[in-house]
Formats: structure tokens, sequence, C-alpha cells
């Protein structure tokens, strides 16, 4: 959801039955179903005891693509990237440069992209050959729609709870994103000094971006043995901190009803949203994905996955880290100025998103 981009002017409406209603105070008044205490409730569900509250939500999906075996070495980083059915030229961009499974020798390092359903039998059959083919489709049987936005992202999550349960950090993506690996696990190694801690190219690259091409070599040869022991010393990532992360919103609903994203007051009564992750790209360790995974059994479904994240991580007091490397916007390309980016939007042209990260790569960036 990029409701932000939005105005926010409307704070009262009339609902079904005549009676105004009236925005209420996020600060003050805040509750959202269901109102228990999660923490006994999630534990039970994650070592399968039956909880005393039954859920209200269950997603029982059934998967017809599920790449059972994709975890079976036990990988560090799970990139799991929300993708449109027809969307095969993205997949096979991504397969080829920030998904590639085999770029890093110290990191294992496993990648699925998440699908609905459709209707149209060719596209299927597509899919069908697609999958045989890389191995990498999880595909669930709800409409793949944006209105299922967080049917398809709830599917990754249990995707990724039930079959990929040994990783350490998962990253969840849309298909139209650039996205450095590399950057992605310095942050998570650190989340709280990124990027400073990496701050360290030889003065000669700095504010020279017209010397780019004849300094490439350069920049690799130097950054070469740095970049061997930043990979060391991921491969002892820590999942076990409740990393919730990207770029975190704190804005109000949208209550002008021509727009894409407008809310009612019945549908949320608040002035605020919780703060949120923008859902083009995030990162969420372990534990906090156990943790939003069994408490969104307990929170009334909502529309837009990022605001349900939000609501969810509320509910069970995880707090979302910014980081504006983040973008989700497109941000300006130049070879220096990517240099800390983790992910920028706009990247669904293919060959754009090949072209900028095979330079990022070469740079010792991505």
């Amino acid at each position: 959801m990029e409701a932000q981009a939005e105005i926010h002017y409307i704070t009262s409406q009339v609902d079904l039955s005549g009676n105004l209603l009236a925005e209420k105070d996020y600060y003050t008044e805040f509750s959202y179903p269901l109102d228990v205490d999660l923490q006994p409730l999630v534990k039970d569900l994650a070592v399968g005891n039956v909880p005393a509250v039954k859920p209200i939500n269950t997603f029982n999906y059934t998967y017809l693509k599920l790449c059972a075996d994709k975890c079976a070495n036990n990988p560090k980083l799970l990139l799991v990237v929300k993708s449109a059915l027809t969307h095969f030229e993205q997949r096979q961009a991504i397969r080829e440069t920030w998904g590639d499974e085999m770029q890093f020798s110290t990191i294992e390092i496993r990648r699925v992209f998440l699908l609905g359903t459709g209707f149209d039998p060719e596209i299927q059959r597509k899919v069908d050959e697609e999958d045989e083919m890389f191995n990498d489709i999880v595909q669930a049987d709800f409409v793949d729609d944006y209105h299922n936005n967080t049917l398809k992202t709830m599917s990754g999550f249990k995707w990724a709870v039930e079959h990929c349960s040994p990783v350490q950090f998962v990253a969840f993506s849309d298909d139209d994103m650039y996205v450095s690996t590399k950057n992605l696990l310095r942050f998570v190694r650190n989340p709280s000094t990124y990027p400073e801690e990496e701050e360290q190219l030889p003065r000669i690259v700095q504010g020279i971006e017209h010397r780019e091409r004849s300094l490439k070599q350069e920049i690799v040869l130097a950054t070469q043995g740095e970049e061997l022991e930043e990979f060391n010393q991921a491969s002892n990532l820590n999942g076990n901190l409740k990393l919730y992360a990207g770029y975190v919103f704190h804005s109000p609903p949208q209550r002008h009803q021509p727009s894409k994203w407008f809310v009612s007051l019945e549908e949320y009564p608040y002035h605020l949203w919780p703060p949120y992750v923008t859902a083009g790209a995030y990162v969420v360790s372990r534990e906090a994905l156990l943790d939003l995974y069994y408490a969104s059994f307990y929170t009334k479904y909502f529309r837009f996955d990022d605001i349900f994240l939000a609501l969810v991580a509320l509910k069970v007091n995880i707090e979302p880290v910014h980081c504006s490397d983040f973008y989700f916007w497109k941000k300006g390309y130049s070879l220096f100025g990517y240099q800390n980016v983790i992910a920028s939007h706009g990247y669904g042209d293919p060959d754009e998103l090949r072209s900028v990260w095979n330079e990022q790569k070469l740079a010792g960036y991505a």
C-alpha cells in the first residue's frame, strides 16, 4: 500500500444506518480484535498445542506448487518474491540477478516466487513448465489479484514457517524491485549501525562518478578482502532477534473515497495507522516470522497486507525497524549512489534490472 501519496481530509462519515461516525484517537482509544493476550496463544500454536482461544483466521490454503525440499540445506536467507502470474520475464531477471541462489559461496540462500491462481489455462501451463524448470514457484489456491495481497503475503509466511523452518531471515519483495542481497545481509548483521560501518571505500572513488567505468575494477580489488570477511561474519547471522524491518511509515488512513486506498471509518475508525513497513521490500528474522504468523490467527483480517502486518506486529509487541535504504519509490540511479541501497522500487523492466544489478555487482555493492 502506498497510501501516504494520497490526501487525507475527511474525519467523519455516516454509517449505513445514518449514524455519524468520527475518527477515534489512535493514541488513547486503540483496540483491534481479538482483544486477548496473544503471547500464550502464539506459544501454544508454535509448539503444536491446542490454544485456549480458537483462531479467527486460519489461512487454510491448498498449495498447488509447494517446493517442499527448497530449504533442505538449512539456508541462512530466504528470498520470497510476490509475483503476478504473467510476470515470467520479471521472474527470470530476478533469478539471474539478486535472486541468484549461488551468488555467495559462504551464504546459503534460497528463493521462491509466490503466486495465486488465474483463469487462463495457457498461462497456468506456462507456469507449470516454469516451475518444472526452476523449482521455485509456491502457488496457492486464491485468485491472484491486488485485493488478495494479504492472502498472498500470508501464504508466504505460512510456507516459510512450515517448509523453511531452519531459515534465519526471510526477505519479502515485490517482483518490480531492485535488491542488493549483499546490502541486505550487511543490514541484518547489525541493523542499528547500517550503513555507517561499511562506508570505508577508498577515498579515490568518492565524488568522481564521471570516472565510473575506469574505476570499476579498482573498486572490486579494493573491496574483495573486506567482502570475504563480511560474509564470513554474516554466516553467523542471529535469527533469534525479533527483527521486522524496512521503510516504516506513520500516516493516516485515506478517507477520500476515489482513492485506491480508501478506508471507511467502519472498517478502521482510528486517525492513524500503526507504524507500518511498506510492502515492496522488507525483512523479518525467524523469531519475528513465527510471532507474526501465529499472531495473525488472532488479528482481524485487513485487505492491505502492510497494514495487516502492522496490526499483527502491534498486537504481539514487535516494533518495526526503520531503514531509509529500503526505497518504496524508484531512487535515481548512479553507480556510487546505490552503494548502500538495499531495495528500490520501480524495476519492472527486466533489462533495466539486469543492467543496474550487474553494474552494482561489478562495483562490489550487490
